[in-house]
């Protein structure tokens, strides 16, 4: 079941928070949503959950338009929001079973679901506490099993390892994979090793705008240009090394190494051979740094990529 945004707008006094945004997700895809504080990744989510109202634009949920019917758009989605809203007086086993009656869920059919997705989250242990007595990493799994309850269509995760330490966030990393396979999920995370663990496809908006939409390994190849360490015998002269064609800034490491920085599309690699040769000057090592999904996200969502 697919998700389809055109031309989105949301807009508070002066401000566009999201800005004629327009994207889709395929049935069976994971995307990540990226950006930084700000961006407009919860209230595209908000609007896209039928949470809050668009100042302009459509959102379709498995062929449902969410303004229009949006009843039949919260049956088929789940949504973890950023700020996980639980009743916490209730208790855990009791708040599903709550949350599974609102869905329609009765009987055995809801008791079954509430046991099944409690085992699925790492909730066995927990699920006669008060969910106010939780660690905020169970309160998240807690949100992320009353998302999952119904067995939705769509999928939409706000930040949901937030608050998670290094094991629980591989825990739901692979709760996430296990329950997506035929699912489409949109989710947002500002920790990049679990957008590359988990997304084949990225979308970052900045400041209200998509600035990225591309699969994974495309955007770690083509954007930008390669990154090369570079160490010679010698102290480094920043300033020559700028000089060269198709360099696009050199970084100093320490006196002797530095990263140097191509533009897109240029190996410079036979340049800096030809520099060291002509200056007489020893080059120990020359290798290609991998593109990180950090800096790649640092490119898209600086002062100067926005000029």
């Amino acid at each position: 079941m697919s998700l389809q945004i055109q031309n989105l707008t949301k807009i508070y006094g002066q401000q566009k928070a999201v800005d004629s945004i327009s994207f889709s997700v395929k049935e069976g895809e994971i995307v990540g949503f990226l950006g930084p504080n700000g961006a407009g990744k919860s209230t595209t989510m908000k609007i896209t959950t039928g949470y809050l109202p668009p100042s302009s634009g459509m959102v379709k949920v498995g062929g449902y338009d969410v303004q229009e019917q949006s009843l039949r758009v919260k049956k088929i989605i789940g949504y973890l929001p950023e700020h996980n809203p639980l009743y916490l007086d209730m208790y855990v086993h009791e708040y599903l079973g709550f949350v599974g009656g609102l869905y329609g869920l009765t009987g055995k059919v809801l008791k079954s679901r509430v046991e099944e997705i409690i085992a699925l989250c790492g909730l066995t242990r927990e699920q006669n506490k008060k969910l106010e007595s939780l660690s905020k990493g169970y309160r998240q799994r807690a949100g992320l099993a009353q998302a999952l309850l119904h067995d939705p269509e769509v999928l939409i995760l706000d930040e949901p390892t937030s608050g998670l330490d290094p094991n629980q966030i591989i825990e739901i990393r692979k709760v996430i994979k296990e329950v997506s396979r035929n699912k489409t999920v949109l989710f947002s995370s500002h920790i990049m090793q679990e957008v590359q663990a988990l997304c084949d496809r990225v979308i970052v908006i900045n400041k209200g705008k998509i600035v990225a939409d591309d699969q994974l390994s495309n955007l770690l190849q083509q954007k930008g240009g390669s990154i090369l360490v570079v160490e010679f015998k010698e102290e480094v002269n920043i300033d020559e090394l700028n000089s060269i064609d198709g360099v696009a800034s050199v970084t100093a490491v320490n006196a002797f190494k530095c990263k140097v920085h191509s533009q897109a599309g240029i190996d410079v690699r036979s340049e800096l051979f030809k520099y060291a040769s002509d200056q007489n000057r020893s080059l120990i090592e020359l290798k290609v740094e991998e593109h990180s999904m950090e800096s790649i996200f640092k490119e898209l969502t600086s002062e100067e990529n926005e000029k």
